[in-house]
């Protein structure tokens, strides 16, 4: 009993070469996760925003677990506080959630002087993602949000159906993702797979012939620049 209270109260001195170390590599490596997200990420949110946090999380990360692993008291006394932290701010894309998870984990890797190991499954991972944002933009598909602002004057019939009918004769697919109807006007926002990208000017003439005053905006998702 006497030696576990030992090792409860006396945490190990920590090594601060050892975590300047860490946290150095931990800001390289979170700079590049930033700028990964940034080119290769396909949200629709400002990206270079939200990965100004990377660095943050990454490197608070590195200290915690640096602590937390000299003692075992301080460990367990983790766990009671971060059970009242609450994130108020909803993630609402995965990918962002990904890119997240993905600071943190290198951050425990860093953390626990993994140095090497981390730096090679993190530039296994990041290459591996950009790969498959490579091979997925030489295809000629793409996936696009469109916008669509349309009178509609009282009386006539609504043209969502219309509209549906011309997607159905250019676009691979489309998705029906919000609609406000206000008085005289119709606003709606779909989510189009066009297999072939040289319809696209056929749907916009489609659509300007067949409602004259209509306002499109078409936004891709695949390459929305980072603001």
């Amino acid at each position: 009993m006497q030696g576990f209270s030992t090792a409860l109260g006396s945490p190990e001195p920590l090594s601060i070469g050892a975590l300047f170390l860490a946290l150095a590599m931990g800001l390289v490596l979170s700079l590049i996760l930033r700028w990964h997200f940034q080119r290769f990420g396909s949200t629709l949110s400002n990206r270079a925003e939200f990965a100004q946090v990377f660095p943050f999380i990454l490197m608070t990360t590195i200290l915690i677990i640096t602590v937390v692993k000299s003692s075992l008291a301080l460990s367990l006394g983790l766990v009671g506080a971060l059970s009242i932290v609450r994130f108020r701010t909803p993630i609402k894309e995965p990918e962002e959630l990904a890119y997240l998870f993905m600071a943190i984990a290198m951050g425990l890797g860093l953390g626990a002087d993994q140095l090497l190991p981390t730096a090679a499954a993190a530039a296994l991972i990041l290459t591996s993602v950009a790969a498959l944002r490579w091979s997925r933009s030489g295809s000629q598909s793409k996936n696009l949000y469109l916008s669509i602002d349309c009178p509609v004057p009282t009386g006539e019939a609504n043209p969502i159906l219309e509209i549906e009918a011309l997607f159905d004769r250019y676009a691979a697919n489309g998705d029906l993702r919000r609609i406000d109807k206000r008085e005289g006007t119709l606003e709606a926002t779909y989510w189009i797979d066009m297999s072939d990208t040289g319809n696209l000017s056929e749907l916009i003439s489609a659509l300007e012939s067949a409602f004259p005053e209509i306002g499109i905006t078409f936004i891709d998702q695949q390459r929305e620049p980072a603001i």
